[in-house]
């Protein structure tokens, strides 16, 4: 897929973020849209998938292990066909199937329940070691936030999947700098975060720009490169990115927009997409 069309997609998938946020009233725009971009390259671009057919075994998995930032990931499935884009409009609400967290039992394209922090990765180590065991093809991707890493079972599912030299596993940090509470540096520093992967026997890509869709398509072409042991990919990347009152305020970690704020969003989502359109 051409580079300008992932664009166009990442900014749609915005638009859904934000409308499925609203229509909530609560969850988190932040960092699901620092993550937009990865969505949409993961879900239009790089994964073995099918949304016909959402449970094929030779599927590759994703796990959010940021669970949080389940909007993002909805969006990215609605968009690439896996259910109604009309659905995230039931976000949150009583009787949904797209609660605040992934549900693996109840939405299509859901490879595995999450939300309590740290324990996502654990699972894609599984998976991975899983594949490795059975002899499949399939490929594993899991998506951690930067807060989430300061969590100690974080690191002991790096060092298994290090030692076990997992080469099936890719796992991606959203280093967008910001955790409800703060910086994360402030807050209790993960920094360096590449060097701590590299301690346990990660190949280790640090993307400048997580939010370019260059950037990514060539880390995760490096990754598939790698031979006898796992994947880190960190990128950096702008919280909020794509609302302009939204970037880099941590206050936007766990919110909805009002009535005005929510047109102010859309926009400036509209006026992104307009500009790429002019392209």
């Amino acid at each position: 897929m051409e580079k300008l069309e992932l664009q166009k997609i990442a900014n749609e998938v915005r638009k859904d973020i934000v409308t499925a946020v609203h229509a909530a009233k609560a969850g988190h725009p932040g960092g699901s849209l620092s993550a937009a971009d990865l969505f949409t390259y993961l879900y239009f671009e790089e994964m073995n998938i099918d949304p016909k057919d959402p449970k094929k075994a030779d599927r590759d998995r994703f796990v959010l292990s940021k669970g949080h930032t389940a909007p993002g990931l909805y969006s990215a499935l609605a968009e690439r066909g896996y259910f109604p884009k009309e659905d995230l409009k039931t976000l949150r609400h009583l009787g949904s199937y797209l609660q605040g967290h992934p549900d693996m039992k109840h939405i299509p394209g859901v490879d595995m329940s999450s939300g309590s922090l740290g324990q996502g990765i654990s699972a894609a180590v599984g998976m991975a070691l899983s594949a490795k065991l059975s002899n499949e093809s399939y490929r594993v991707y899991t998506l951690l936030g930067d807060g989430e890493i300061q969590e100690g079972q974080v690191w002991e599912a790096a060092m298994f999947a290090g030692f076990r030299k997992l080469d099936n596993l890719v796992v991606i940090v959203d280093n967008n700098g910001l955790q409800i509470d703060g910086q994360v540096d402030e807050v209790c520093s993960p920094y360096p975060i590449d060097k701590k992967f590299e301690a346990f026997n990660f190949h280790v890509i640090n993307v400048t720009d997580g939010n370019d869709m260059d950037q990514l398509k060539a880390a995760f072409d490096e990754a598939k490169t790698v031979k006898g042991m796992p994947t880190a990919i960190i990128m950096k990347t702008v919280k909020g990115k794509g609302v302009s009152f939204m970037e880099n305020q941590v206050g936007w970690h766990g919110k909805a927009p009002n009535d005005e704020q929510y047109a102010q969003a859309m926009e400036d989502l509209e006026k992104v997409g307009e500009a790429l359109c002019q392209k």
